[in-house]
């Protein structure tokens, strides 16, 4: 049986992880598009990297990766799960490279057809 030579550190770490739970950012409510086609104003915190959750795979569909995104709405500091393929993701990464932080977004649909829409 051959032996592999690696550098031990990360396992060190994880191995002293392994009976803590993950927080993935700050615990906090989710932002919620109450009304349908109703503008809401969001200020995204881009101070840090976006943490991420990936929905294990069910039968019958594929996993899916959420990007947590911390968001302020009305004064009350939420977290964004939003679907890293929505076309939204792509669009609000783009608007925060450009420097925005302040956004009118407004939700059509429901579930799998939710969409958001990006108000100027």
């Amino acid at each position: 049986m051959e032996t592999q030579q690696t550098n031990n550190t990360w396992l060190e770490a994880e191995s002293s992880n392994l009976n803590t739970n993950t927080q993935f950012g700050e615990k906090l409510p989710s932002l919620k598009f109450e009304e349908e086609n109703k503008p809401y104003e969001i200020i995204v915190d881009f101070s840090n990297p976006f943490n991420k959750w990936t929905e294990p795979a069910a039968e019958g569909k594929k996993a899916v990766t959420k990007a947590i995104i911390p968001v302020t709405k009305e004064g009350v500091k939420l977290n964004w799960w939003l679907n890293k393929k929505n076309p939204a993701y792509q669009q609000l990464i783009k608007l925060g490279k450009e420097g925005q932080t302040t956004f009118k977004i407004m939700r059509t649909g429901t579930q799998a057809n939710t969409k958001y829409i990006f108000v100027k």
